[in-house]
């Protein structure tokens, strides 16, 4: 049971209904991280205009995903998880090997997925505070000044969306059951 009020389009503030049927639109179903943010429609345009904004970065799909799911495996949210590992899986086109060690936080065997997740997890442990070592590391990968931040942008976004799940306690959608952790 969710600790917040899972809304529908007939339930949501009205400033948040075209986004619930934007979302209804995109997916086929409303996810519950949309229905539990159409309760704030400011939160639920935050989420989607800085999820626009990062799907304009020069990160990959895949790239964006190791971001997504590595906050949401530290951050304790399962139900972003399954989320990002569907689209990880339906779109990325990610093999499900890469995707289960990313819901593990294992290597890939991927080395610029793999320094991506070592550098989102490095960002979260040390709230930017990053050390030389693993800021070097990530531009040896390949990565840019400009990617550093972009995978800032991204855990900025994963925070939203998993610290708003964990408020709300929902279930996951079960659309989206077949991804959770250890569902793959």
């Amino acid at each position: 049971m969710s600790r917040l009020t899972l809304r529908t389009l007939e339930t949501a503030p009205a400033d948040s209904k075209p986004f619930v049927e934007r979302a209804i639109a995109n997916n086929g179903f409303l996810p519950n991280l949309i229905a539990v943010l159409a309760n704030s429609p400011q939160a639920l345009e935050t989420y989607l205009t800085v999820s626009g904004i990062n799907a304009k970065t020069s990160l990959t799909l895949a790239e964006r995903e190791v971001v997504q799911i590595t906050a949401a495996r530290i951050h304790g949210c399962d139900f972003c998880i399954a989320g990002h590992t569907a689209i990880s899986l339906k779109k990325a086109q990610l093999p499900v090997e890469q995707v289960r060690a990313l819901q593990q936080g294992q290597d890939t065997g991927d080395a610029r997925l793999d320094a991506v997740r070592h550098f989102a997890e490095a960002v979260i442990a040390r709230r930017g505070g990053v050390d030389d070592g693993d800021y070097q590391q990530f531009l040896q990968a390949g990565y840019s000044e400009q990617q550093a931040l972009e995978v800032v942008l991204g855990i900025s976004l994963a925070t939203l969306c998993n610290f708003a799940n964990s408020l709300a306690g929902s279930a996951i959608n079960k659309e989206l059951l077949p991804f959770a952790p250890g569902a793959i």
